[in-house]
């Protein structure tokens, strides 16, 4: 199936799935939104997993994530989306929902996991990724002062700080 076919649930302004559904890419009806799920994946050493995405996808920094194809629960959305971008199964992991709501675009569910990887074995997706790396918070925030990554992303990964 071509990306442009993937189907996929709307929500409503509380994040309640509705029956409707729509393509990628399509026309989204006014009062429904995308779901928009991301995953923090730290390790044992207290640094974050990021992925730069291939130039053909802006070639910036950010963390695991995506939407939910139809049927899928926001959290199957992500073991889906880290199954499918990093080559690994979360699914018997702790992941712990940590934040959701609804913006003015999307609603959206974070998550986090604690999970040490060998990036060097991952099967990463070579069409969307071009790498992936450990950043300490200490280099999380020299990226923002360097306009790599924006405040909202480090603010993501300060959430995860009470886990």
């Amino acid at each position: 199936m071509s990306t442009m076919m993937e189907k996929r649930d709307l929500y409503d302004k509380d994040g309640n799935k509705t029956n409707l559904t729509y393509y990628k890419g399509g026309k989204i009806p006014n009062g429904y939104y995308p779901m928009v799920v991301m995953i923090a994946i730290q390790n044992s050493n207290g640094e974050f997993l990021m992925q730069k995405r291939v130039l053909e996808k802006g070639g910036d920094y950010g963390v695991t994530g995506g939407h939910p194809k139809s049927g899928e629960t926001p959290l199957e959305g992500i073991i889906t989306e880290v199954k499918e971008e990093l080559g690994i199964d979360i699914s018997n992991e702790k992941i712990i929902e940590f934040a959701s709501g609804c913006d003015t675009k999307e609603c959206y569910k974070m998550y986090y996991v604690s999970l040490d990887l060998d990036i060097d074995k991952l099967n990463i997706q070579k069409k969307e990724l071009e790498e992936v790396r450990w950043f300490s918070m200490k280099e999380l925030k020299r990226m923002v002062d360097e306009k790599l990554l924006n405040q909202n992303q480090i603010d993501f990964f300060l959430k995860c700080g009470k886990f």
